[in-house]
């Protein structure tokens, strides 16, 4: 494959309603190859479990695997938008460029594991191990009591907190690192903090759009769990919550893309909501 000559980026600043039109987006491109889109999570997901077999280091590969995961949806993304149908070879497009940018986000993917890998040990031990003890008695099938019981220790709100912080922050500069290494030819430690300028110049967006997605998931968990209530469809509702998961989890990966090219490039494509999309 030919290398791409860098690509010139405009740093922008978009208004906090951006946040809804990157959601819109990503419904629209998951509309015109729902399946193509679908299958690549997917694919992605049976990779991560073959991974994590792997003894020893199945876990820190599946963590260096994650950003490559956006970039991979964002080529997707870009494919669609040209009326392509993106197979799973975007995930290798990558690193079928030149040796340094390859090199660069084999070491992106190696810091964002350690950092992921240090949150876990940080927040652990602000939690005391509350949340491992939590967990190993839902594994035993422990009684509501002491599930309730364990879940009560304040450690263990301390600790989460904790962990979606330092998850947060962390995501920042590892948000567009690997776009901006893949399309923008940056190194390690330009793309990180051209990520963290960009994230933070546009904050508002950001954040309304993080909002949506909490108050989406929220909502379609509850209208799934009233309707299989009312239907009788109990048994099913791990079934149809599975579904929803993946639907959503593709869509909010269809819509990086759109994050991307607002924060460096000239904004989304004008027509992509219109009627005829």
């Amino acid at each position: 494959m030919s290398t791409p000559p860098p690509m010139i980026l405009h740093l922008q600043t978009v208004p906090s309603r951006n946040g809804m039109l990157w959601i819109r987006h990503g419904f629209k491109v998951f509309q015109r190859k729902p399946m193509a889109l679908a299958g690549l999570f997917s694919v992605f997901l049976f990779a991560a479990m073959v991974i994590l077999m792997l003894p020893g280091a199945g876990v820190m590969l599946l963590l260096m695997a994650l950003p490559q995961l956006s970039l991979g949806f964002m080529l997707a993304t870009h494919l669609v938008l040209q009326n392509k149908t993106p197979t799973a070879g975007v995930y290798l497009m990558p690193f079928r460029l030149t040796k340094e940018r390859r090199n660069t986000q084999l070491l992106l993917g190696a810091c964002y594991a350690l950092l992921t890998i240090a949150i876990s040990f940080i927040s652990g031990w602000v939690d005391g191990g509350s949340m491992d003890e939590l967990q190993q008695l839902m594994a035993d099938g422990a009684s509501a009591e002491k599930l309730s019981e364990a879940a009560a220790n304040p450690a263990l709100l301390w600790g989460a907190i904790t962990r979606v912080v330092l998850a947060a922050l962390v995501s920042i500069p590892f948000w567009h690192a690997p776009a901006l290494v893949h399309w923008g030819g940056q190194g390690l430690m330009q793309s990180m903090f051209s990520s963290t300028l960009g994230v933070w110049r546009n904050r508002g967006a950001f954040a309304y759009n993080a909002l949506l997605w909490g108050a989406l998931i929220m909502g379609l968990g509850l209208i799934g769990s009233v309707l299989a209530s009312l239907l009788g469809l109990g048994q099913l509702a791990p079934i149809i919550a599975m579904a929803c998961g993946l639907l959503l989890s593709t869509v909010f990966y269809a819509s990086l893309y759109f994050t991307f090219i607002d924060c460096y490039m000239f904004g989304a494509p004008g027509d992509l909501l219109s009627d005829k999309t």
